[in-house]
C-alpha cells in the first residue's frame, strides 16, 4: 500500500465516486483505502466514519456556496430577501452539478429528509447563516419571546431547504427551471409572512404547488 499524503478533499472525492460507481457505499474503510491505494490510518487523520464524510460533503456544497455569494460585490449590497434568494440559486447550482451523488445518498420517495443525519452538518452551517441575514421581524419587546421567535425562523428556514431539496429531487423539467420557480416563489412567501402581508404570496405559492401536485408528507 502506498504512503502517499491524502487530504480530506481527495477522500470526498474518492467516496463520491465509490458510491457513484457501485452504487452502494463502501463496506469498511479497511477496504475503502486499500482500493484507492492510502493508509487507512490517514482517512481517520481526517474523518471518524463514512457517516462523517457524508456529513462533511453536504456542507461542503453550503460552503461552495458562500465562497461563490462573498466574491460577489452585488451580493454584499442586497438585503435579506435577496441574500436568501441569491444563496438559493447558487446552493442549487451546486447541487446540480452533484446530482447523481445527492439522489443516490437521497431518495425523496422514500425517506424523510427531516431525520436524515446526513445533513446535520448542513442544518447547523444553513442556519446559522439565517441567523447573520438580521431577517427584521415584528418588535416584541420581551427577550424570550424574541429568542422564540429567532428560533422559529431559523427551524422554518430549515424546513423550507428540505422541502425545496426534495421539489428538486422531484423535478424533471429542463435546468430545472420548476425549481427555480418554486425558490422565487416559496422564499418571497416566507418573507412577506415575516412583513405580515401574506396573503397574495400564499396564494401565488399554492396555485403553484396545487398544479405540481406536490407531495409534501415528510
Amino acid at each position: 500500500m502506498s504512503n502517499k499524503k491524502i487530504n480530506a478533499i481527495e477522500i470526498i472525492t474518492m467516496y463520491m465516486n465509490f458510491v457513484l460507481e457501485n452504487n452502494t457505499k463502501p463496506t469498511t474503510v479497511y477496504a475503502f483505502a486499500k482500493e484507492n491505494k492510502f493508509e487507512e490510518a490517514l482517512f481517520y487523520a481526517h474523518f471518524g466514519s463514512f457517516e462523517a464524510v457524508e456529513k462533511s460533503i453536504f456542507n461542503a456544497f453550503y460552503e461552495n456556496t458562500i465562497s461563490v455569494l462573498e466574491k460577489s460585490k452585488d451580493y454584499q449590497t442586497f438585503d435579506a430577501r435577496n441574500k436568501l434568494l441569491s444563496f438559493y440559486y447558487t446552493f442549487f447550482e451546486n447541487l446540480t452539478a452533484n446530482r447523481s451523488y445527492v439522489s443516490a445518498v437521497i431518495n425523496a420517495d422514500s425517506m424523510q429528509l427531516k431525520k436524515l443525519s446526513t445533513l446535520s452538518e448542513l442544518k447547523n452551517s444553513f442556519t446559522t447563516y439565517i441567523d447573520s441575514l438580521e431577517i427584521e421581524t415584528i418588535d416584541l419587546k420581551q427577550k424570550n419571546l424574541a429568542q422564540i421567535q429567532q428560533k422559529s425562523i431559523k427551524e422554518s428556514a430549515w424546513l423550507q431547504l428540505l422541502i425545496t431539496i426534495k421539489f428538486w429531487l422531484n423535478d424533471s423539467s429542463a435546468s430545472f427551471e420548476k425549481t427555480d420557480i418554486f425558490i422565487e416563489k416559496s422564499v418571497n412567501t416566507s418573507f412577506d409572512i415575516i412583513d405580515t402581508t401574506p396573503f397574495k404570496s400564499i396564494i401565488d405559492l399554492g396555485k403553484f404547488l396545487y398544479k405540481e401536485k406536490m407531495n409534501l408528507n415528510f
